[in-house]
């Protein structure tokens, strides 16, 4: 069942994109940015918490700067679908600190992942943790990224 998302208005949007592009900002620089009193925005930012409208607040790291120069997006096909077994498939990705989304896909594969390791031995080490090991992954596919164009983490608001 999918939780109804609350009604924004503009001055939530307004708030919105801006903590989507830099969240580090005090209360009052935000509540400047957006033309209100600090208290107002306090509490707006507090509902939209408790809202879960945002769901965390994060610092975005550069993979090069700590190690993790390798990026991939893998397509895992199962080959027994069932719901216990996706679910299954689900908690063993989620325990790997490498696999930083994962994704249930219609058609094609079952799952698309998004991986962040060191090079292609780590690679190959989480491909036999996660992939090799398990009976029902039955195929997996790596595409390397050569080049990032393009990384972002706002959505339109």
């Amino acid at each position: 069942m999918t939780q109804e998302a609350p009604n924004l208005d503009d001055l939530d949007r307004r708030i919105l994109n801006i903590l989507q592009v830099d969240a580090s900002q005090t209360n009052a620089e935000l509540a400047e940015l957006v033309h209100i009193s600090p208290p107002t925005c306090l509490r707006r930012v507090k509902q939209l918490r408790e809202n879960g409208v945002i769901e965390r607040q994060v610092a975005i790291v550069t993979p090069d700067k700590v190690g993790a120069r390798l990026s991939a997006i893998v397509e895992i096909t199962l080959d027994v679908q069932a719901a216990d077994r996706m679910a299954e498939f689900e908690r063993v990705v989620a325990d790997e600190a490498a696999v930083l989304q994962c994704y249930r896909v219609s058609p094609g594969p079952d799952f698309v992942l998004v991986v962040q390791v060191a090079d292609m031995p780590a690679y190959h080490a989480l491909a036999h943790r996660l992939f090799t090991t398990h009976s029902n992954v039955r195929n997996v596919k790596a595409y390397f990224s050569t080049f990032r164009s393009k990384f972002e983490t706002r959505i339109a608001v």
